[in-house]
């Protein structure tokens, strides 16, 4: 008898059997993001308070990055060419720091969009987080690169990735600074500035990610928690979709063991009595 149920429990463990548990809400809904900020001269323009768009995109962007949890984070910087600035990491004091570094002119000039996508999405393209996301803010027209901005959106789809934009300014004539004159002082006159809203979201839209624009700081940082709010709630949909399983087997393959070992056990003792 003791045999039978121990071959039943055999029997039993080679089925894994498993215990379903609550939805996982850790590492499975991780999110890897990739920021790609335009340092481009016109970066330069001083329609942003309190001093200029370069200015005030590092400072909410900060904001947004030690904002972060459990996600990872990295930064591309572009104007006529693209380089990864910081590679995805959970160090966010440290990539704070390397934004606090960025100056216009640093890579040229021009606005090399399409290049900036794409050195982004070569750094995702071995993520396996839940979900990939670019954030890109610009204040002009892709003028540069051998990528297309359309072409890069595609990519960018086909890996599975999401493209948010942030156009930073407002078209028409801006002030944009000059020169000093003989005091010193920065001379500012005013400059008109190429923008593309179209193609911006045209590239949110083929990705599935969203086109939001900002004219001061106060509406980069509502646009930058919008885009939070959508991150977040696609790591909810993500934490309800994914269980957890508790092996159950190993206790099966026990309980076999335990139930031959008694019956080992009582046919010893049977015959014990007998000499």
């Amino acid at each position: 008898m003791l045999r039978v149920l121990a071959l039943s429990f055999v029997c039993l463990a080679l089925a894994r059997p498993q215990l379903v548990g609550p939805p996982r809400g850790d590492k499975a809904t991780g999110i890897d993001i990739m920021l790609a900020l335009d340092a481009s001269g016109s970066m330069r323009a001083a329609d942003f308070q309190p001093k200029d768009r370069m200015f005030v995109a590092k400072k909410s962007i900060t904001e947004f990055v030690l904002s972060r949890k459990s996600d990872r984070l990295g930064l591309v910087v572009f104007a006529g060419e693209a380089a990864t600035w910081t590679p995805l990491t959970l160090d966010y004091s440290m990539l704070a720091k390397m934004v606090e570094e960025i100056e216009t002119g640093v890579l040229g000039d021009g606005t090399a969009i399409g290049t900036a996508i794409g050195t982004a999405l070569n750094r995702l393209r071995s993520s396996d987080a839940q979900s990939k996301v670019i954030v890109l803010l610009t204040d002009g027209d892709n003028n540069a690169g051998e990528i297309s901005p359309t072409k890069a959106a595609e990519f960018a789809k086909e890996l599975g990735v999401k493209v948010y934009t942030v156009l930073i300014g407002r078209g028409g004539p801006v002030p944009f600074p000059a020169g000093k004159d003989l005091f010193g002082r920065v001379v500012m006159r005013n400059q008109v500035i190429p923008i593309n809203p179209e193609l911006l979201e045209k590239i949110a839209t083929m990705t599935g990610g969203a086109a939001f624009s900002a004219s001061d700081k106060n509406e980069l940082d509502r646009s930058l928690a919008e885009i939070l709010d959508s991150l977040e709630k696609s790591k909810l949909e993500g934490a309800l979709g994914v269980e957890t399983y508790a092996e159950l087997f190993p206790w099966s393959v026990a309980a076999a063991l335990a139930l031959l070992f008694l019956e080992l056990l009582l046919r010893s003792t049977r015959l014990s009595r007998f000499p």
